[in-house]
Parts: C-alpha cells; structure tokens; sequence
C-alpha cells in the first residue's frame, strides 16, 4: 500500500558545504529509488531548539514522498548508519 510521508533530517554543521551537498543528495537517491519523491526543501543552517551532543546549529532538509509502508523502515536504518546526520524524523501523513 501506498503512502504519503514527509521526513527532516539535520546534518551536522560541522560538514563542509561540498560534503553537504553530497548528503542531502545520497538521501535524494536514496528515497528515489524506493520511492516517489515529491519534493525536497533545503531550509539552511539554523539553530537547534536544543542542543544535540556538542551542536548547537544544524542544517535542515525537509522531503516528502510516497512509498510503500516498507520504506520508512529501511530510510530510518540509512540515517542511523550514515555519518553527519544528526538527528531525523519520518511522519506518515493523513491521506
């Protein structure tokens, strides 16, 4: 079954902007070859509410899609295991 999701994810601002712009595209791919990407917002550095280990900044990106209910699932283990994300969110939407 289809459905429609929106995730954030925040990269460490410690990463050059090169290396940023390689990891928000690695996450790109990676959500269109599972999945129908619908778009993608890169919102910039920005403060954190609160702080994460020893950052107090964070760039954010914000992505909605469609996939099956499989795909957060194999999203989230990506962001887990991959260097410079600092904290992420998957939200399954209202249809």
């Amino acid at each position: 079954m289809i459905n429609k999701y929106e995730t954030i994810f925040i990269a460490s601002p410690e990463l050059s902007e090169e290396d940023t712009k390689s990891l928000v595209e690695k996450i790109k791919t990676t959500i269109e070859s599972s999945a129908q990407l619908e778009n993608i917002d890169e919102w910039g550095k920005r403060k954190l509410a609160y702080r994460i280990g020893f950052h107090s900044e964070g760039y954010y990106v914000l992505a909605n899609f469609s996939a099956d209910s499989s795909f957060p699932q194999e999203l989230e283990r990506i962001y887990k295991i991959t260097d410079g994300i600092i904290k992420y969110i998957i939200i399954k939407k209202d249809n």
